[in-house]
């Protein structure tokens, strides 16, 4: 009597290969990916008006003025050059130059309030170029 095995069921197909695609497709989506980093500030382009007058010189009238840091602390103060200033005397400082840029530099324990009630008092001042820098310590 002759016995006859089964035969054995094949095996699937290795997944440790796409195993080792998958991670390669991904270590180099990974590098080439862009990252966008919030907190920068935009500098001019080569060939934008901004650029041509940043070249242009200091005692030019078409050279943009330094941008203004606003501060704004833990109480909610507002600070310009060092110095508090309430809304009245803010708007009064930021209607003599509106054109140029204003950067608000908020303290990590700053309320949100008075961060908002801080832009509304820079756009009614006619301040229209206006940038929010996160703090670095915020989470």
């Amino acid at each position: 009597m002759r016995l006859t095995r089964r035969a054995r069921p094949l095996a699937g197909p290795s997944l440790v290969s796409m195993i080792d695609v998958l991670m390669i497709m991904l270590i180099f989506f990974m590098v080439t990916s862009t990252f966008l980093n919030l907190r920068m500030m935009p500098l001019a382009q080569p060939g934008t008006q901004a650029a041509q007058a940043a070249g242009a010189d200091s005692d030019s009238p078409a050279a943009p003025a330094a941008p203004l840091f606003v501060r704004l602390d833990a109480e909610g103060s507002a600070h310009l050059r060092g110095r508090p200033l309430d809304p009245v005397s803010l708007r009064a400082a930021m209607a003599e130059t509106p054109e140029r840029q204003v950067v608000i530099l908020p303290s990590a324990r700053a309320p949100l309030q008075a961060l908002v009630s801080l832009t509304e008092t820079l756009r009614a001042a006619g301040v229209r170029r206006l940038a929010i820098i996160r703090p670095e310590d915020a989470s």
